[in-house]
């Protein structure tokens, strides 16, 4: 499919691609992905927008691996207080041995997180309006939400870096015109991301390039091309699958900061695809052939 036709699809969708001061991390895409409508219908019950929610759980779960997340279903750091009577969980945080709450779910925990924003302590963020997401950032620092005094900062530099006002409409899923059936089933469960001159989706269960290639209209061969991929592999959930071919070195937003430092586990397929890079690009920026295996703590150039 040509970029043109694609571009055509991205435009009758209404998607909004205008993503600020992008970041490439993949367990943020993922977290967004997966939590993306919580959030959304979140905000349709509680008037709290959806981006503030977002990006609340991304800061303090770290995008679902923080222990609390993963042993409590804890995503917003909440700790027992009030009139709490259900489980918790032992972690030190301002003090040794604080009690947090434990849920049975994340669902639960956004519920939760939801409601404890209607006490009175954070009355006054419902006056703001619900785009206003720079407002309740503040306002959330200011109820004593955090302590730490760059809470607000941090809540608005995830918002911004990774476009989540834009989820701050009344819409609960992306609209679909003029696409049929299978494609616009295919994009009310996927969010189409933009990072360096390029559309990408999160793969979800259940998708194989057979599905994303009868939806987007780009070539299984094609995306096996522009992804690098070998003609075994089986799509993941939480891969990152570009639907046109990658560039040569990473976006300009990082020419003050070109380096990438090597995370857990992390392949230079893994590195290539966070920043739309060309595996080949990758080796040579950093003079290295493909026997090189990335270890943690290696810094690799990546423009």
């Amino acid at each position: 499919m040509s970029k043109t036709g694609f571009s055509a699809i991205i435009i009758s969708l209404l998607f909004s691609f205008n993503l600020l001061a992008q970041t490439t991390n993949q367990a943020y895409w993922t977290y967004i992905d997966r939590y993306k409508e919580m959030a959304i219908d979140q905000m349709h019950r509680y008037r709290i927008p959806a981006s503030i929610t977002l990006a609340q759980g991304l800061l303090e779960s770290n995008a679902g691996r923080s222990t609390l997340a993963t042993e409590a279903n804890n995503h917003f750091g909440i700790k027992v207080g009030g009139s709490w009577k259900g489980p918790y969980v032992l972690r030190n945080d301002d003090a040794p041995n604080e009690k947090f709450r434990k849920y049975r779910s994340a669902a639960e925990s956004f519920e939760d997180h939801s409601k404890f924003l209607q006490g009175p302590r954070y009355q006054g963020l419902f006056r703001l309006s619900i785009t206003d997401y720079r407002g309740w950032a503040h306002g959330l620092k200011a109820a004593g939400y955090a302590t730490n005094p760059r809470y607000a900062q941090s809540l608005i530099s995830i918002i911004e870096r990774f476009g989540l006002a834009r989820f701050d409409t009344k819409q609960s899923k992306q609209r679909h015109t003029k696409t049929g059936g299978t494609s616009a089933s295919f994009f009310d469960r996927h969010m189409v991301y933009h990072n360096n001159k390029n559309y990408f989706i999160v793969v979800e269960p259940g998708d194989d390039l057979a599905t994303i290639s009868k939806a987007t209209g780009v070539s299984r061969r094609k995306l096996r091309r522009y992804n690098e991929l070998p003609k075994d592999y089986v799509l993941q959930p939480g891969d990152i699958l570009y639907l046109e071919k990658k560039q040569k070195e990473a976006s300009k937003q990082f020419k003050d900061n070109p380096i990438h430092i090597v995370d857990y586990n992390q392949s230079m397929h893994d590195i290539a695809q966070l920043y739309g890079i060309r595996i080949d690009r990758l080796y040579k920026l950093n003079k290295q052939g493909p026997d090189y295996v990335p270890r943690i703590g290696d810094i690799l150039r990546i423009r």
